[in-house]
């Protein structure tokens, strides 16, 4: 009588002759969560100068707005007043607004030079792994066609 062939273990051997290697979902992993670090440094960095920007133009407008509302002797000195505020604060809505858009650039760099940085990287990790992959199919290719034998 013939033998019957177990295919448990026909698919066990198969399984063990192309390994997993788990260092490269740990290594994405780990690469990820340093990119996601990274990203929300600059974002934390952003927020925290557009605070500072907005925090000194709130105090420099209560501050001339403090000036514009002290009683005044004459009647023409509350136009006066009241139009020195709007120019001022014409000025330096310009001046705040500059710095909220060299915020913004400095963001948009910094999120380029870490994408660039970690494309870089990620190619030369998927050049390596395929490598290692080729390598490890080719062994895996002999070691199972000696066993043929």
């Amino acid at each position: 009588m013939t033998k019957t062939q177990d295919v448990t273990k026909i698919f066990k051997d198969m399984m063990a002759s192309f390994p997993v290697d788990t260092a490269a979902f740990e290594n994405a992993f780990k690469n990820q969560a340093s990119m996601n670090e990274k990203m929300a440094g600059v974002a934390l960095g952003a927020v925290e100068k557009s605070a500072e920007i907005s925090t000194k133009w709130t105090k420099d407008t209560i501050a001339k707005m403090q000036d514009m509302s002290k009683a005044k002797a004459e009647p023409a000195d509350y136009a006066k007043a009241i139009a020195d505020f709007a120019s001022a604060q014409a000025e330096v809505a310009a001046e705040n607004m500059a710095a909220f858009a060299e915020v913004a650039k400095k963001v948009q760099m910094d999120t380029v030079e870490l994408l660039m940085a970690a494309g870089k990287e990620a190619s030369e990790e998927a050049s390596a792994a395929v490598k290692k992959a080729t390598a490890d199919v080719t062994a895996a290719a002999k070691k199972a066609t000696a066993a043929a034998k």
